[in-house]
């Protein structure tokens, strides 16, 4: 039973521009029929507002060696190399799922939550000109940094649309492998974002994701907290909890490929928190 709670994450200008940056025409600007309640609307303006910050000083974040980028923390250096210095700083990740995504020339991928968009240019080097990447982000100032991003870097198959996770516009069945980089725990209806990565990928598609979740529950200060849900902690689930959505949405072959402490900090509750690479299939037939 998904737990209802007050918080759900609706841009309210989703429906403006979402046909202008590639609605799939089959229903996915429908989201925000879906009934605000509580501080809901805080938590979407927070978010948008503090991605949207990050995004308008991503190129002198990616500069300073003392920032916590996720592009340091997780990446090599040759994948730093081989992106702007705006996309590195635009990195808040919780893993690197590309290294083990094992991308072959040819695939489609689609990135939720694409940011500046690090792991859709990764991606796009092992697609290579017959494949294509796809990042979904719903703040408008990172959609825009990340094809100010693709210009610079002179990527030509890598397309970025604004759009929710949890209602992805995208046609069914049309993609091969689904990447996410610590931005579901940022969804309060994360059964719908895998019920969404089941729609659009092709049978025997896969995903890697890395994500944010917790071995006991957080207090509910955490969890009421517009702050630490924004900053991907509040809305950290429980490990098994998450595990049993993703296989509840139709998912086979799951697997934890990597685990590490989670956002580090001095509160006792934390030490619960961790990073998860998780892989899952959908059955090819």
């Amino acid at each position: 039973m998904v737990e209802a709670r007050k918080f759900v994450f609706i841009s309210p200008d989703y429906g403006s521009s979402i046909t202008e940056n590639g609605c799939c025409g089959s229903g996915c600007c429908d989201f925000e029929a879906v009934v605000l309640t509580g501080n809901a609307k805080d938590i979407t303006n927070a978010v948008k507002q503090r991605y949207g910050a990050l995004a308008e000083r991503s190129g002198k974040r990616g500069l300073e060696a003392s920032e916590n980028k996720a592009s340091d923390r997780f990446y090599t250096e040759e994948q730093r190399s081989a992106i702007t210095d705006e996309t590195g700083g635009a990195s808040t990740g919780s893993g690197n799922p590309v290294v083990l995504a094992g991308i072959k020339p040819g695939e489609t991928v689609l990135d939720l939550g694409s940011g500046g968009g690090i792991d859709c240019f990764l991606a796009a080097r092992e697609v290579g000109p017959a494949g294509r990447v796809i990042g979904v982000d719903m703040t408008p100032r990172m959609v825009s940094l990340a094809r100010t991003n693709a210009k610079k870097l002179g990527t030509t198959n890598v397309v970025f649309k604004q759009g929710h996770i949890e209602q992805l516009p995208q046609d069914e069945t049309t993609v091969d492998l689904v990447l996410s980089n610590g931005v579901i725990a940022l969804s309060e209806w994360k059964h719908m974002v895998f019920s969404e990565m089941y729609r659009i990928l092709k049978p025997g598609g896969r995903f890697v994701i890395s994500d944010v979740v917790t071995t006991s529950p957080l207090p509910d200060t955490v969890r009421d907290s517009t702050g630490q849900w924004v900053e991907c902690v509040g809305g950290a689930a429980i490990k098994g909890d998450y595990l049993a959505t993703i296989e509840a949405a139709g998912f086979t072959d799951i697997e934890v490929l990597n685990e590490s402490p989670g956002p580090e900090g001095h509160e006792k509750w934390r030490s619960s928190l961790r990073g998860l690479t998780i892989s899952g299939c959908k059955p090819a037939a």
